[in-house]
């Protein structure tokens, strides 16, 4: 009977706990409504640099625009805690400030969170969908986004791993574009060359993972099939232009918003491998 009761109090105090989680988890979430912008949150890492920009120049600069979706596993919520809002917001401002300081474009200091469905998208003409494996488009979303591309916008991929999210990327992208399919990029393509020198797909782990990569020499995450090998894969247009780019097997997004909280995976893996491409992705997607 004690044995029972022990099983009863603890039954009662786990799922006590869970419901405090949950209700906690809808606070989060109701507050996080009315948010649009990176600012606006509060940073989860160590915090990002500010900057200001010439008034002349207040409108006439690259702003990154990440894509809020609901996820395909049963969690169809847009608020906080969602897939979608992995690494935000000092991911997006870190990346931002880097391209500011690295190159001649004039960048947002702040950056936005929109809807594919929103008729600001075009304002954009660079988005960000980080964590993929979850994504589910609705059928207006797939609409979006085809027009969206095809009026010569750029999607980009990150932070997915394992055969099972790729696939669910790829499918997605196959209701959008049915007649086209992801390439692999080569590395002789001038995405490349246009900032930095970049001789080779270099994979950018979690910073748990990274960090203690010092030691064990393992930069990907466990997940199904094949994830030691990082694939960059595109969809182009009638005109070879770039509309797409999928960064598979790889967590370039970390790699942006935890530079200052480790010093062997700042040194390995932000400075190294996900700053240089990102900062070619974006300064290459913006002049060409």
């Amino acid at each position: 009977m004690k044995r029972i009761a022990c099983l009863v109090l603890l039954f009662v105090a786990v799922t006590g706990i869970a419901l405090a989680q949950y209700r906690d988890r809808g606070r989060r979430m109701r507050a996080m409504d009315g948010v649009q912008t990176a600012r606006e949150m509060p940073s989860g890492s160590t915090g990002t640099p500010t900057w200001e920009n010439p008034r002349s120049f207040k409108k006439d600069v690259f702003t990154f625009a990440r894509i809020r979706y609901s996820s395909g596993y049963g969690r169809g919520f847009r608020g906080y805690g969602g897939g979608w809002l992995t690494d935000a917001p000092d991911s997006d401002l870190n990346l931002s400030y880097r391209l500011q300081q690295m190159t001649s474009l004039k960048v947002d200091p702040d950056g936005r969170f929109v809807d594919l469905t929103s008729p600001e998208l075009t304002d954009f003409p660079w988005i960000y969908i980080v964590e993929p494996g979850s994504l589910h488009l609705s059928e207006l979303e797939v609409v979006a986004l085809r027009h969206y591309l095809l009026n010569g916008g750029f999607l980009m991929f990150d932070d997915f791993w394992g055969d099972t999210a790729w696939q669910n990327v790829e499918r997605n992208m196959r209701r959008v574009f049915p007649d086209r399919r992801f390439t692999e990029m080569s590395l002789d393509h001038p995405l490349y060359h246009c900032v930095f020198e970049i001789k080779a797909k270099g994979q950018v782990p979690n910073i748990r993972t990274g960090a203690e990569s010092e030691h064990t020499g393992v930069t990907y995450e466990y997940h199904d099939g094949d994830v030691q090998n990082v694939h960059h894969r595109a969809i182009m247009d009638d005109k070879g232009r770039l509309m797409v780019l999928a960064t598979h097997n790889s967590d370039n997004g970390d790699g942006w918003e935890r530079e200052g909280e480790s010093d062997y995976y700042f040194h390995n893996f932000s400075e190294k491998i996900a700053y240089p491409l990102g900062i070619n992705i974006l300064f290459y997607v913006m002049t060409h």
